[in-house]
């Protein structure tokens, strides 16, 4: 993160807190986290927070546009610090890593749907699924 989180919170009309400093670390620190994840680290961090606040932090700062929140099917949320670029993710259905990737066309919102029932399109999210390389090695060795 190469600005300031407190002043990235402030500009984003975000009041500055201990506990949304650390969840935007956390977030920043390991993108693609669980919010068990984010409470696991910002403890390590700062001490006790309950569950409440670490949702409660992830929330606001999803909202404001300074994390984004993904949710894959059969799995939990993610949260990620990649925002406004409307990239996509892959994720491998062995081990569960998730990795970025970018608009297949390179422009916002990537895919133009085939019939758009009169809505004005300015998002499309993409999941790939698959196997990564390291669960696809492991296989090959068993």
């Amino acid at each position: 993160m190469s600005i300031d989180p407190a002043e990235l919170l402030r500009s984003h009309g975000v009041q500055v807190t201990a506990q949304r400093l650390a969840v935007l670390r956390a977030v920043s620190g390991s993108p693609h986290c669980t919010a068990d994840e984010v409470a696991e680290e910002v403890r390590s961090e700062i001490g006790a927070i309950s569950r409440q606040a670490v949702y409660d932090a992830l929330t606001i700062l999803a909202q404001k546009g300074l994390i984004r929140r993904i949710q894959p099917a059969g799995s939990p949320a993610r949260y990620e610090d990649r925002v406004g670029d409307n990239h996509h993710h892959m994720i491998c259905r062995t081990c569960g890593k998730t990795v970025d990737v970018d608009c297949a066309t390179g422009e916002i919102p990537c895919l133009t749907a085939s019939d758009n029932a009169g809505f004005v399109v300015d998002e499309a999210e993409v999941i790939y699924w698959g196997t990564c390389p390291a669960c696809r090695g492991a296989a090959e060795n068993d």
